[in-house]
């Protein structure tokens, strides 16, 4: 044992010299040192939770930033299916267009000498539609005396007609198309310019 000790439990009731008592306070003095640097490590926990927390939100932002880019992916490879022929169907609508036109010009004495080449070229007409519902590739059909829509129809001009209302579909000139929810190409259409 230390002399310091063994004064201490010799003399546990008598007062303490000056000696001792300076030994005490260096004793006193070691302990503040040590809680002096536990306190300054308190500071580096503070920093640990600081890192910590900054680690946790940067996880948390890098997992969100990994899901919305898998959605996104996700979105866009159905949007690549079936908006990709987009292109490929804007060409086709002329060819549409062209064998409508052919149909419609074809007179009733040209339909009896030559059924055969008229029902060709329905029937060519028929497989071009198929092919574009196929492809979610829809015909925008509007009627005469619908009120127009400007997110599906063009109008391809004004003119007043009696018995109508301003706004209404009087001629259909050209069949609109959209491609899933897309408009691909609007219905070119006459409206009604009455001011009834």
């Amino acid at each position: 044992m230390s002399e310091k000790q063994e004064t201490k439990k010799t003399k546990p009731e008598e007062l303490l010299s000056l000696d001792e008592l300076i030994a005490e306070s260096e004793e006193n003095d070691v302990l503040i040192d040590v809680s002096e640097e536990l306190d300054d490590e308190g500071p580096n926990l503070e920093k640990l939770i600081e890192e910590r927390d900054a680690l946790q939100d940067k996880l948390m932002r890098t997992l969100a930033d990994s899901e919305n880019l898998r959605k996104r992916s996700i979105r866009d490879r159905s949007d690549a299916e079936v908006y990709g022929g987009t292109k490929l169907a804007r060409d086709l609508l002329s060819v549409y267009d062209n064998i409508t036109r052919a149909l419609e010009t074809v007179s009733d004495e040209q339909k009896k000498s030559n059924s055969a080449l008229i029902e060709g070229i329905e029937l060519t007409r028929k497989e071009i539609i198929s092919g574009f519902e196929k492809h979610k590739i829809i015909r925008v059909l509007p009627e005469i005396g619908d009120a127009f829509d400007p997110l599906l129809h063009q109008a391809m001009f004004e003119a007043p007609m009696p018995d109508t209302k301003a706004g209404n579909i009087i001629q259909i000139m050209a069949v609109g198309f959209k491609i899933g929810e897309r408009l691909l190409r609007p219905a070119q259409v006459g409206v009604s310019s009455n001011s009834n």
